[in-house]
Protein backbone atom coordinates (compact mmCIF):
# COMPACT_ATOMS: atom_id res chain seq x y z
CA UNK A 1 0.00 0.00 0.00
CA UNK A 2 0.97 3.67 -0.27
CA UNK A 3 1.71 5.50 2.96
CA UNK A 4 3.06 8.91 3.93
CA UNK A 5 6.01 7.86 6.09
CA UNK A 6 8.42 10.03 8.06
CA UNK A 7 11.87 10.01 6.50
CA UNK A 8 15.15 10.77 8.28
CA UNK A 9 14.58 14.52 7.67
CA UNK A 10 11.17 14.32 9.37
CA UNK A 11 9.37 14.98 6.11
CA UNK A 12 6.35 12.94 5.02
CA UNK A 13 7.43 10.85 2.04
CA UNK A 14 4.93 8.70 0.16
CA UNK A 15 6.29 5.21 -0.25
CA UNK A 16 5.13 1.62 -0.62
CA UNK A 17 4.88 -0.45 2.56
CA UNK A 18 3.41 -3.85 3.36
CA UNK A 19 -0.35 -4.10 3.64
CA UNK A 20 -1.51 -4.61 7.23
CA UNK A 21 -3.00 -7.96 8.17
CA UNK A 22 -5.51 -8.34 11.00
CA UNK A 23 -4.76 -10.23 14.18
CA UNK A 24 -7.44 -12.56 15.59
CA UNK A 25 -9.53 -9.71 17.06
CA UNK A 26 -8.48 -6.93 14.72
CA UNK A 27 -9.94 -5.16 11.71
CA UNK A 28 -8.27 -3.64 8.66
CA UNK A 29 -9.74 -0.45 7.24
CA UNK A 30 -9.36 1.11 3.86
CA UNK A 31 -8.79 4.65 5.04
CA UNK A 32 -11.42 7.11 3.90
CA UNK A 33 -9.92 10.14 5.64
CA UNK A 34 -7.41 11.07 8.31
CA UNK A 35 -7.17 14.51 9.89
CA UNK A 36 -3.96 16.42 10.56
CA UNK A 37 -3.82 17.20 14.27
CA UNK A 38 -1.96 20.03 15.96
CA UNK A 39 -0.11 17.43 18.00
CA UNK A 40 1.12 15.89 14.73
CA UNK A 41 2.74 19.23 13.88
CA UNK A 42 4.36 19.50 17.31
CA UNK A 43 5.49 15.89 17.58
CA UNK A 44 6.76 15.27 14.06
CA UNK A 45 10.32 16.57 14.72
CA UNK A 46 10.64 14.15 17.66
CA UNK A 47 9.22 11.08 15.93
CA UNK A 48 11.39 8.28 14.59
CA UNK A 49 12.03 7.83 10.90
CA UNK A 50 9.86 5.13 9.34
CA UNK A 51 6.74 6.00 11.37
CA UNK A 52 3.38 6.38 9.68
CA UNK A 53 1.50 9.06 11.61
CA UNK A 54 -2.22 9.83 11.64
CA UNK A 55 -4.63 9.16 14.51
CA UNK A 56 -7.85 10.98 13.49
CA UNK A 57 -9.22 8.47 11.01
CA UNK A 58 -12.18 6.62 9.61
CA UNK A 59 -12.61 4.03 6.92
CA UNK A 60 -14.30 0.99 5.46
CA UNK A 61 -13.73 -2.52 6.84
CA UNK A 62 -11.95 -4.65 4.24
CA UNK A 63 -10.61 -7.50 6.40
CA UNK A 64 -11.28 -8.99 9.82
CA UNK A 65 -9.57 -11.45 12.12
CA UNK A 66 -10.83 -14.93 12.85
CA UNK A 67 -12.19 -14.03 16.29
CA UNK A 68 -13.86 -10.70 15.54
CA UNK A 69 -17.55 -10.18 16.29
CA UNK A 70 -20.07 -10.86 13.54
CA UNK A 71 -21.31 -7.24 13.71
CA UNK A 72 -18.12 -6.07 11.96
CA UNK A 73 -19.11 -6.76 8.40
CA UNK A 74 -16.97 -6.05 5.38
CA UNK A 75 -17.93 -2.72 3.85
CA UNK A 76 -19.00 -1.17 7.15
CA UNK A 77 -17.89 2.40 7.82
CA UNK A 78 -16.22 2.84 11.20
CA UNK A 79 -13.83 4.87 13.27
CA UNK A 80 -11.88 3.89 16.38
CA UNK A 81 -10.07 5.22 19.40
CA UNK A 82 -6.41 5.51 18.34
CA UNK A 83 -5.41 4.25 21.77
CA UNK A 84 -5.27 0.50 22.30
CA UNK A 85 -5.13 -0.49 25.94
CA UNK A 86 -4.37 -3.91 27.41
CA UNK A 87 -8.07 -4.45 28.14
CA UNK A 88 -7.37 -5.89 31.60
CA UNK A 89 -6.09 -3.10 33.88
CA UNK A 90 -8.27 -0.84 36.00
CA UNK A 91 -7.93 2.05 33.53
CA UNK A 92 -9.09 -0.09 30.62
CA UNK A 93 -11.94 -1.60 32.62
CA UNK A 94 -13.01 1.94 33.52
CA UNK A 95 -13.11 2.87 29.84
CA UNK A 96 -9.94 4.99 29.93
CA UNK A 97 -7.43 3.21 27.65
CA UNK A 98 -5.35 6.40 27.38
CA UNK A 99 -4.40 5.87 31.04
CA UNK A 100 -3.32 2.26 30.47
CA UNK A 101 0.38 1.78 31.26
CA UNK A 102 0.66 -0.43 28.17
CA UNK A 103 -1.34 1.81 25.83
CA UNK A 104 -0.45 1.59 22.16
CA UNK A 105 -0.78 5.09 20.71
CA UNK A 106 -1.73 4.58 17.07
CA UNK A 107 0.14 6.93 14.75
CA UNK A 108 1.94 8.59 17.67
CA UNK A 109 4.96 6.34 18.09
CA UNK A 110 3.11 3.03 18.33
CA UNK A 111 1.13 1.08 15.74
CA UNK A 112 1.33 2.66 12.25
CA UNK A 113 -1.29 5.35 11.74
CA UNK A 114 -3.69 6.28 8.99
CA UNK A 115 -1.78 8.56 6.65
CA UNK A 116 -1.93 5.49 4.45
CA UNK A 117 -4.31 3.53 2.26
CA UNK A 118 -5.00 0.99 5.02
CA UNK A 119 -4.77 0.83 8.81
CA UNK A 120 -5.44 -1.98 11.28
CA UNK A 121 -7.12 -1.56 14.66
CA UNK A 122 -8.54 -3.41 17.63
CA UNK A 123 -12.25 -4.24 17.41
CA UNK A 124 -12.66 -3.33 21.10
CA UNK A 125 -12.05 0.35 20.37
CA UNK A 126 -14.05 0.44 17.13
CA UNK A 127 -17.42 2.13 16.64
CA UNK A 128 -19.72 2.06 13.63
CA UNK A 129 -20.47 5.39 11.97
CA UNK A 130 -24.07 6.45 11.27
CA UNK A 131 -25.27 6.04 7.68
CA UNK A 132 -26.39 9.69 7.70
CA UNK A 133 -22.80 10.93 8.14
CA UNK A 134 -20.65 11.71 5.11
CA UNK A 135 -17.98 8.96 5.32
CA UNK A 136 -14.98 11.32 5.42
CA UNK A 137 -16.42 13.26 8.36
CA UNK A 138 -15.91 10.23 10.58
CA UNK A 139 -12.35 11.51 10.94
CA UNK A 140 -13.76 14.39 13.03
CA UNK A 141 -14.93 12.07 15.82
CA UNK A 142 -11.49 12.02 17.45
CA UNK A 143 -10.92 15.80 17.69
CA UNK A 144 -14.54 16.29 18.76
CA UNK A 145 -13.95 13.75 21.54
CA UNK A 146 -10.93 15.76 22.70
CA UNK A 147 -13.15 18.82 23.08
CA UNK A 148 -15.92 16.88 24.78
CA UNK A 149 -13.48 15.46 27.33
CA UNK A 150 -12.20 18.93 28.22
CA UNK A 151 -15.74 20.29 28.62
CA UNK A 152 -16.89 17.33 30.71
CA UNK A 153 -13.87 17.70 33.00
CA UNK A 154 -14.71 21.42 33.33
CA UNK A 155 -18.07 20.58 34.97
CA UNK A 156 -19.80 23.64 33.51
CA UNK A 157 -22.96 24.56 35.38
CA UNK A 158 -25.99 26.38 34.00
CA UNK A 159 -25.30 30.10 33.95
CA UNK A 160 -21.52 29.78 34.16
CA UNK A 161 -19.32 32.25 32.32
CA UNK A 162 -16.84 30.29 30.21
CA UNK A 163 -13.63 31.51 28.59
CA UNK A 164 -11.94 29.44 25.87
CA UNK A 165 -8.34 30.42 25.18
CA UNK A 166 -7.48 29.57 21.59
CA UNK A 167 -9.76 28.95 18.61
CA UNK A 168 -7.75 26.42 16.66
CA UNK A 169 -9.24 22.97 15.97
CA UNK A 170 -9.21 21.93 19.65
CA UNK A 171 -10.66 25.28 20.69
CA UNK A 172 -13.45 25.02 18.11
CA UNK A 173 -14.28 21.54 19.38
CA UNK A 174 -14.44 22.87 22.96
CA UNK A 175 -16.63 25.78 21.83
CA UNK A 176 -18.99 23.36 20.09
CA UNK A 177 -19.66 21.47 23.32
CA UNK A 178 -19.47 24.47 25.66
CA UNK A 179 -22.18 26.19 23.61
CA UNK A 180 -24.50 23.29 24.51
CA UNK A 181 -23.56 23.20 28.19
CA UNK A 182 -25.97 25.78 29.57
CA UNK A 183 -23.27 28.42 30.02
CA UNK A 184 -24.54 31.99 29.99
CA UNK A 185 -21.44 33.14 28.07
CA UNK A 186 -18.83 31.39 25.93
CA UNK A 187 -16.14 34.00 25.32
CA UNK A 188 -13.19 33.11 23.12
CA UNK A 189 -9.75 34.71 23.19
CA UNK A 190 -7.51 34.44 20.13
CA UNK A 191 -5.17 36.94 18.44
CA UNK A 192 -6.18 35.71 14.96
CA UNK A 193 -9.11 37.56 13.38
CA UNK A 194 -9.88 34.52 11.20
CA UNK A 195 -10.06 32.27 14.23
CA UNK A 196 -12.19 34.71 16.18
CA UNK A 197 -14.64 34.76 13.28
CA UNK A 198 -14.70 30.96 13.23
CA UNK A 199 -15.34 30.89 16.98
CA UNK A 200 -18.52 32.93 16.50
CA UNK A 201 -19.70 30.48 13.85
CA UNK A 202 -19.18 27.58 16.26
CA UNK A 203 -21.19 29.08 19.11
CA UNK A 204 -19.09 31.69 20.91
CA UNK A 205 -21.16 34.53 22.33
CA UNK A 206 -18.26 36.99 22.08
CA UNK A 207 -14.60 37.05 21.09
CA UNK A 208 -11.59 38.91 22.45
CA UNK A 209 -8.31 39.89 20.81
CA UNK A 210 -5.87 39.43 23.73
CA UNK A 211 -3.38 41.78 22.11
CA UNK A 212 -5.97 44.57 22.30
CA UNK A 213 -8.19 43.77 25.29
CA UNK A 214 -7.24 42.54 28.76
CA UNK A 215 -9.06 39.49 30.11
CA UNK A 216 -11.05 40.34 33.20
CA UNK A 217 -10.89 37.91 36.18
CA UNK A 218 -14.57 37.01 35.96
CA UNK A 219 -14.85 33.56 34.41
CA UNK A 220 -16.19 30.53 36.28
CA UNK A 221 -14.51 28.17 33.82
CA UNK A 222 -11.39 28.80 31.71
CA UNK A 223 -10.28 26.19 29.16
CA UNK A 224 -6.83 26.56 27.60
CA UNK A 225 -6.59 25.06 24.08
CA UNK A 226 -3.26 26.31 22.71
CA UNK A 227 -0.35 24.74 24.57
CA UNK A 228 2.15 27.61 24.68
CA UNK A 229 4.21 28.87 27.64
CA UNK A 230 2.58 31.69 29.57
CA UNK A 231 -0.99 30.63 29.00
CA UNK A 232 -1.46 28.80 32.30
CA UNK A 233 -0.78 32.12 34.02
CA UNK A 234 -3.23 33.86 31.66
CA UNK A 235 -5.93 31.34 32.54
CA UNK A 236 -5.34 31.65 36.28
CA UNK A 237 -5.58 35.42 35.94
CA UNK A 238 -8.89 35.23 34.04
CA UNK A 239 -10.60 32.87 36.48
CA UNK A 240 -12.86 34.18 39.22
CA UNK A 241 -12.76 33.02 42.85
CA UNK A 242 -13.44 29.30 43.20
CA UNK A 243 -13.16 29.04 39.42
CA UNK A 244 -12.07 26.05 37.38
CA UNK A 245 -9.15 26.07 34.94
CA UNK A 246 -8.79 23.22 32.45
CA UNK A 247 -5.53 22.85 30.51
CA UNK A 248 -6.23 21.00 27.25
CA UNK A 249 -3.35 22.46 25.21
CA UNK A 250 -0.29 20.25 24.86
CA UNK A 251 2.61 22.48 25.91
CA UNK A 252 5.96 20.71 25.55
CA UNK A 253 8.07 23.52 27.03
CA UNK A 254 8.42 24.87 30.59
CA UNK A 255 5.45 27.04 31.52
CA UNK A 256 6.25 28.87 34.77
CA UNK A 257 3.55 30.72 36.63
CA UNK A 258 3.16 32.25 40.09
CA UNK A 259 0.87 29.97 42.15
CA UNK A 260 -0.26 32.51 44.75
CA UNK A 261 -3.09 34.02 42.63
CA UNK A 262 -4.50 30.52 42.11
CA UNK A 263 -4.12 29.80 45.82
CA UNK A 264 -5.85 33.00 46.89
CA UNK A 265 -8.75 32.34 44.51
CA UNK A 266 -8.91 28.68 45.59
CA UNK A 267 -8.98 27.57 41.95
CA UNK A 268 -9.37 24.02 40.73
CA UNK A 269 -6.92 23.22 37.94
CA UNK A 270 -7.24 20.12 35.75
CA UNK A 271 -4.88 18.88 33.05
CA UNK A 272 -6.64 16.72 30.46
CA UNK A 273 -5.63 14.44 27.62
CA UNK A 274 -7.44 12.24 25.11
CA UNK A 275 -10.96 11.09 26.19
CA UNK A 276 -12.83 8.11 27.57
CA UNK A 277 -14.45 5.39 25.49
CA UNK A 278 -17.86 6.70 26.60
CA UNK A 279 -17.04 10.21 25.38
CA UNK A 280 -15.70 8.94 22.06
CA UNK A 281 -18.81 6.88 21.44
CA UNK A 282 -21.00 9.80 22.57
CA UNK A 283 -19.59 11.94 19.78
CA UNK A 284 -20.66 9.35 17.21
CA UNK A 285 -24.13 9.31 18.75
CA UNK A 286 -24.35 13.13 18.63
CA UNK A 287 -23.30 13.16 14.97
CA UNK A 288 -25.93 10.53 14.18
CA UNK A 289 -28.65 12.53 15.93
CA UNK A 290 -27.55 15.75 14.24
CA UNK A 291 -26.99 17.67 17.48
CA UNK A 292 -23.53 18.68 16.26
CA UNK A 293 -22.24 19.24 12.73
CA UNK A 294 -18.74 18.12 11.75
CA UNK A 295 -18.77 19.59 8.24
CA UNK A 296 -17.82 23.19 9.17
CA UNK A 297 -14.55 21.97 10.68
CA UNK A 298 -13.16 20.87 7.31
CA UNK A 299 -11.42 23.57 5.29
CA UNK A 300 -9.24 21.48 2.97
CA UNK A 301 -8.89 17.95 1.61
CA UNK A 302 -5.64 16.64 0.15
CA UNK A 303 -4.27 13.31 -1.01
CA UNK A 304 -1.29 11.46 0.43
CA UNK A 305 0.95 13.26 -2.04
CA UNK A 306 -0.19 16.59 -0.60
CA UNK A 307 0.17 15.66 3.07
CA UNK A 308 3.72 16.95 3.56
CA UNK A 309 2.93 20.34 2.00
CA UNK A 310 -0.21 20.55 4.14
CA UNK A 311 1.87 19.94 7.29
CA UNK A 312 4.16 22.83 6.41
CA UNK A 313 1.30 25.14 5.46
CA UNK A 314 -0.55 24.48 8.73
CA UNK A 315 2.31 25.88 10.76
CA UNK A 316 1.15 29.41 9.98
CA UNK A 317 -2.26 28.99 8.33
CA UNK A 318 -4.58 30.50 10.92
CA UNK A 319 -7.53 30.43 8.52
CA UNK A 320 -7.43 26.62 8.39
CA UNK A 321 -9.55 24.54 10.73
CA UNK A 322 -9.14 20.89 9.87
CA UNK A 323 -7.27 19.48 6.88
CA UNK A 324 -8.23 15.95 5.90
CA UNK A 325 -5.93 13.56 4.06
CA UNK A 326 -7.92 11.32 1.70
CA UNK A 327 -5.75 8.55 0.19
CA UNK A 328 -8.17 8.18 -2.71
CA UNK A 329 -7.15 11.66 -3.93
CA UNK A 330 -3.66 10.38 -4.75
Amino acid sequence: MRAAMLNDKHELEVTDVADPTPGPRELVLQVTACGICGSDLKLRPAMRAGLVMGHEFCGEIVASGADTDARWRLGGHVTALPVIGCGRCLACLAGEPAQCDQADLVGVGGTPGAFAEYVHLDQRETVALPDSLEPALGALVEPLAVGLHAVERAHIHAGDKVLVVGAGPVGLSVITWAAQSGASEVVVSDPSAARREAALQFGATRTVDPTDEALEPRYDVVIECVGLPGLTDVCVGAATKHGHVVIAGACAKPDPYVPIPAVMKELTVDFVVYYTRREFFSVVDALGRGTIDAAPFVTQRVGLDGANAAFHALTDAKEQRKVLVLPELG
